[in-house]
Order: structure tokens, then sequence, then C-alpha cells
């Protein structure tokens, strides 16, 4: 392997892992590497991925406990439906072809980009245990969300936080130590369904997951320590949003 390439493997990793912590959408970097410098199928790069995603999820998680960010208590009618949705989502993954949940994650960008207009105040409240979402509306929506992560994990961050900040009524800051959590645990069962068929190029991943590791460690610092840690959430969410609804609509044709 050039030099040059363990360069773009663990700089892409950090900058993906610093991504995904605050915000979502790091896979994006990730997968790009995997499919268009190192030429993975797609099937090998999806199981490749979870890798950094695991080292990441280890670093972060780590992070936001630490510095007392991580409330688990109230959070199980969340963990247990994404954990649910994770295996579904990861079998699924191993069958079929991932080309159609691409054209719903660019529906969803377009819905997400609205939503983050509209009232955006919204996006940096505190988080709220005493009027919780009721249960029909919660276990459904992570559900889903559970099963869109372990089937492409593209995106999972971003439409995690939406959910957990909109609906669940968490802050920024505390959504984020949920989702690092969350994300490394299913993401630790989902990468042995894809070790079993494989589907992972460990020398690759290893590479990328060693920068993803210390951009988690770096990201869940920031989101913990950082007095105004929510605000710069929210803006770097947008910057990611628009950055991708533009490489969807206008570069990638």
């Amino acid at each position: 392997m050039e030099p040059y390439l363990y360069l773009i493997a663990i700089s892409g990793g950090f900058f993906a892992g610093v991504l995904n912590t605050l915000a979502g959408n790091g896979s994006a970097i990730t997968l790009s590497i995997l499919t268009l410098i190192f030429n993975l199928p797609e099937d090998i790069a999806n199981g490749t991925n979870r890798l950094g995603v695991l080292f990441q999820g280890i670093t972060s998680t780590w992070s936001f406990y630490a510095n007392d960010k991580l409330q688990l208590n109230r959070a199980y009618p969340i963990i247990i439906p994404c954990l649910l949705g994770a295996l579904a989502g990861a079998w699924a993954a191993i069958t079929i072809s991932n080309e159609q949940f691409k054209v719903i994650f660019k529906f969803l960008m377009v819905l997400m980009f609205f939503i983050i207009l509209i009232k955006p105040k919204r996006w940096l409240r505190k988080t709220d245990f005493e009027n919780p979402p009721s249960l029909w509306i919660t276990i459904p929506a992570f559900l889903l969300l559970g099963f869109y992560g372990g089937f492409i994990q593209m995106g999972m961050g971003i439409f995690f936080l939406a959910i957990m900040v909109l609906l669940a009524k968490y802050s920024i800051s505390d959504a984020n130590g949920i989702k690092a959590f969350v994300i490394l645990v299913y993401t630790s069962i989902v990468i042995c369904i894809f070790a079993w068929h494989g589907l992972i190029d460990w020398k690759i991943g290893g590479l990328i997951a060693s920068g993803q590791a210390i951009g988690g460690l770096v990201g869940g610092k920031f989101a913990t320590q950082h007095p105004k840690a929510d605000i710069w959430a929210h803006r770097l969410l947008v910057l990611v949003v628009i950055v991708v609804l533009i490489q969807l609509f206008i570069v990638g044709n």
C-alpha cells in the first residue's frame, strides 16, 4: 500500500469520527474512501465501515461517560427498539442491495433540511424528562431508525439527533451521548454478522478505525466540555445537511 493511502485512511477516519460524534454522516467520508480510493465492493465497504464506527463509538461513549453526560436510566425505550431494528437491518444488508435505501436517504435529507429551518430554536432546548412522548410513537420510530442504521449506517447520526431532539425532547448534548452508546452497542453485534459473512477488510478498516477512534475522543470531549457545544453541534448539523444536499443533487448529477 502506498504511504499516501495510509494518510488518507487515517485522516479521513479522524474527520469522520469528529463529524459522527457531534452531528452525523461521517460515513459519507469513510464509505467514499473505501469505495472510490480503495475500490472495495459496496457490500464489503459497508461491512468494513462498521469497524471504524465501532472504535469511534468506544472512545466517544467513554468521553460522554467520563464527563457525566451519558444518561441511560430513562433511555431504554430508545435503546432497545434501536438494537432490535439494527439486527434486522444488518441481516437485510447482507442479502439485498442498498441502492433503494440510497434513494430513501436522498429524500430524507431534503426533509431534514426543512425540519432544521423551521423553528431552529427547538434544537437548542434543554432535556425534558417531565413530558416524555408516547411509547406508541417512540418505539416504532426508533425501531425503524435502528433498521436503517443496521442496514446502511450513512446518515444515521443525523436522523438519530432529529428524533431525539424533536420527538424525545433531549438536548443535543444529551442526545449525542445516547447516540454514541446506542450505535456502539448495536455495531458491536452488527459487525459480527458482517465478519461472519466475510464482508470486512480488516487492514483498511483498521487504518480508518484508528483515525475514527481519535476523532470520536476529540468530538466527545468538545461535546461535553465546551459551554456552547449545543450551538456548535447544531451549526455543524446544518452545514452537513447542506453539503450532503449539494453532493446529492448537484455534484452527484
